[in-house]
């Protein structure tokens, strides 16, 4: 008796021993068997079902066959579900076809089907939301792409307002963003080349462009560089993947990508010969390459008539510079009174200054920061009183209290406005930045400092490069008459094109 149980037991060991190497044979080749117990054994360790209550897995019958369905709660449709699971199990042994194949073309009733084998394939495509159907004597997966994810309506969204323009948005569904492309460009050059990043997280990232107007060496470059990615994952969307791509100069402030919540501007842009690149989980949309022209520009200059268009967008420049120049040349002014015409007097302080001009100015600047930072975090419900007490606060009741001068708080209150003339937060903080570095080498040099701080930022916007090495501040260097025409001036449609 004691014999038999050690005999049992040695074939207890050896068949678990065999099936163990069977299971590391299985997991070295990194394909699936026709063995749907392999299968299930391999699937079960590494998706753990029985810990993640959002991985389903069911054991049904299909044709005679056993066969088994995994999938993520909530990434499929239900009514979609019941009728297919419905379908697969009213199946007869004399409806199924011999191959897999066959069995995906001509006994799966719907459209979007895939077969893999790979089980890296296998598993990123379920952790994506598709519907995996495992049939025993099948050396192939059946994917079929029901899947449906969570997500809002394509608002218009709050930073990037037109007044003519339409008002839909991009949201954090990929396939729902690259669809409101496909919507604007009804041509087959189109092209959505579906690529993904980061070692955990892989990330689907979609590279949108026009076939015959890309330039293909620049686009071979960016595919390259996101190829070669070692992340473990874009944790910030967008932004994760800026960094991953453009690594130098990041001392440089000003903007290396436009970035768009917009599909009309996307789509424009696309048109161009532009690479869009799209991440999912991200509403917006990433501009490759870009200039300083490109960021400035704005869709209301393409929904009003060229000269209202024009006007906009001179007004932009303009207001952008004013921004820069404004609080260091009244701080220098302030230094050198005598430099004033007699009949540009009245910008002199005329109160007592308690406070160096220059901390002045750099408190506001970090005041006018916290208040945004305030207004982020605010409820909607209380940000109408608290915007009223603030402006009491830190507008009259400052002023009296001889902390800052009315003159100062004039031209603060200009800067902070006119940085929202743009949309691009990049550039608002870039101009800020130089702003600052201006302000203080002015109030310790002077004037040498003031130009010596011009000629920084001017150094800056030159040296600074795109994605594709190209001048930041094409067409003005190298010149091109008529191409900085079209870009300075908005010109009638059929004009613009080359």
């Amino acid at each position: 008796m004691q014999n038999k149980d050690v005999q049992g037991s040695e074939e207890q060991r050896s068949k678990e021993q065999r099936s163990e190497e069977q299971r590391s044979d299985h997991n070295r080749s990194g394909r699936m068997t026709t063995s749907l117990q392999q299968t299930m054994s391999y699937m079960n360790e590494h998706m753990s079902p029985d810990v993640s209550f959002d991985i389903v897995y069911r054991v049904i019958e299909v044709g005679g066959r056993q066969a088994c369905i995994y999938f993520i709660d909530g990434f499929c449709k239900d009514e979609l579900m019941n009728k297919m699971l419905q379908y697969f199990m009213d199946l007869k042994p004399a409806d199924m076809p011999e191959n897999v194949h066959e069995m995906a073309k001509k006994a799966t009733p719907y459209v979007e089907v895939d077969l893999k084998d790979a089980w890296d394939d296998i598993l990123y495509s379920i952790l994506s939301g598709v519907f995996a159907l495992f049939i025993d004597g099948y050396d192939r997966c059946i994917l079929i792409d029901s899947r449906t994810y969570p997500a809002r309506s394509v608002d218009e969204p709050d930073k990037d307002k037109t007044l003519r323009g339409s008002k839909d948005g991009f949201v954090e569904t990929i396939v729902f963003n690259t669809a409101l492309i496909r919507r604007r460009i009804r041509s087959t050059q189109l092209r959505m080349e579906m690529m993904n990043a980061g070692k955990s997280s892989r990330t689907d990232i979609v590279l949108c462009y026009m076939d015959n107007r890309v330039d293909h060496a620049f686009l071979d470059k960016v595919k390259k560089r996101i190829e070669n990615i070692q992340v473990d994952a874009l944790t910030m969307n967008q932004e994760s993947l800026a960094e991953c791509l453009y690594q130098r100069r990041w001392y440089n402030p000003f903007p290396k990508f436009k970035f768009t919540e917009r599909p009309d501007v996307a789509s424009a842009q696309v048109l161009e010969g532009d690479i869009v690149i799209l991440v999912d989980n991200s509403p917006s949309a990433m501009i490759v390459p870009t200039s300083i022209f490109d960021i400035v520009e704005e869709a209301d200059d393409y929904y009003f008539p060229p000269i209202t268009g024009t006007y906009l967008r001179l007004t932009r420049f303009i207001i952008s510079i004013l921004t820069y120049i404004m609080t260091p040349t009244f701080l220098l002014l302030m230094q050198n009174p005598e430099w004033i015409p007699e009949s540009f007097r009245f910008v002199m302080i005329k109160e007592e200054t308690n406070i160096p001009l220059i901390a002045q100015f750099l408190i506001l600047e970090l005041a006018i920061d916290g208040l945004k930072l305030a207004a982020i975090n605010t409820p909607n419900m209380l940000s109408t009183p608290l915007s009223v007490m603030a402006a009491l606060v830190l507008g009259e009741f400052s002023v009296n209290s001889g902390w800052f001068n009315s003159e100062v708080m004039l031209y603060m209150a200009f800067v902070a406005l006119a940085n929202y003339t743009q949309q691009n937060y990049e550039l608002g903080y870039a101009l800020k930045f130089m702003r600052i570095i201006n302000l203080i080498l002015t109030a310790i040099f002077g004037l040498y400092g003031y130009i010596a701080a011009v000629i920084l930022f001017v150094a800056a916007v030159v040296s600074n490069k795109t994605l594709s090495d190209k001048s930041y501040i094409y067409p003005v260097l190298p010149f091109n008459a008529k191409k900085l025409v079209k870009r300075l001036f908005r010109l009638r449609l059929p004009e613009s094109k080359e």
